[in-house]
């Protein structure tokens, strides 16, 4: 065995198997770990796991298709917003960073309307208002593609984002592009679900957060919450309910993948 020690706090994540992250330990060949600079030391049971079982076997890695990765823990993230009409899962997102419940920095927010200008200028965030048409969909998703280059941001958030990205840039941006969809999937997918919901009478209706795919509302699923409604409650009582529901939904995905607590395991996610 070898010590190691990195210039700051890192966190090891493997996708698909396992994720370390300790803030001190020895490694063993072929994972990656974490030490702090400080010296602090890890838990005592997760240090002893380690030590005692230690990865021998290096074929399992291929066998297993394991891809380790290397989270500079101490640079904080920047995100890209995406938003159509609907502000109220943005506010709560910028209102979380605030209060430093979520940490990231907002690096543009991006939207086809113009109506949330007046707040992202107010916060001193860039806005980028990019209309989508049938006929300039391709040039527009580019747009949106240098915007996150040139931004360097590491995650795109749609919240309530009402366009439907393309296999083109869903597959480009696999794994970092993160949406609310306001329904408990599998359930009512794709357009005004609560209003699907309503017509079927159901007693409890939900939001799902997840990764997008090429295969509409089908991503891997990150965080979902539900809440019991009635045959009281109109159409429009749904959408209420909803509204907070993917509020806090869309947040706590935020944070976790931001927190690389979220790995990617074929359809599903393993979420820690």
């Amino acid at each position: 065995m070898r010590n190691i020690c990195l210039p700051r706090i890192f966190s090891a994540q493997i996708e698909g198997i396992i994720r370390v992250t300790p803030r001190s330990i020895e490694t063993f060949p072929p994972s990656t770990a974490v030490c702090n600079r400080k010296g602090s030391q890890p838990s005592p049971s997760l240090s002893q796991t380690c030590m005692q079982k230690p990865i021998r076997e290096p074929n399992m890695w291929s066998e297993f298709r394991m891809k380790t990765t290397l989270i500079d823990q101490a640079k904080k993230p920047k995100i890209v917003i995406m938003v159509s009409k609907f502000d109220h899962a943005l506010l709560h997102l910028i209102y979380q960073i605030k209060v430093g419940w979520l940490d990231a920095e907002v690096a543009a927010i991006v939207s086809n309307h113009e109506d949330s200008r007046r707040f992202a200028e107010h916060e001193g965030i860039a806005y980028h208002v990019l209309p989508v048409s049938k006929d300039n969909k391709k040039e527009q998703e580019e747009a949106l593609l240098k915007i996150v280059k040139d931004t360097g941001a590491d995650l795109v958030i749609l919240a309530r984002y009402m366009q439907v990205l393309s296999d083109t840039i869903s597959k480009r941006l696999f794994g970092k592009v993160i949406n609310i969809h306001h329904s408990f999937l599998p359930s009512f997918k794709g357009a005004k679900p609560y209003h699907q919901a309503f017509e079927r009478g159901v007693k409890l209706i939900g939001a799902t957060a997840h990764y997008v795919t090429p295969d509409l509302d089908e991503g891997p699923i990150i965080e979902q919450e539900t809440e019991r409604v009635s045959h009281a409650m109109s159409a429009e009582d749904f959408v209420a309910t909803g509204r907070d529901i993917e509020s806090r939904v869309l947040a706590r995905a935020v944070k976790k993948h931001l927190e690389s607590r979220v790995m990617l395991n074929g359809h599903k996610t393993v979420v820690f």
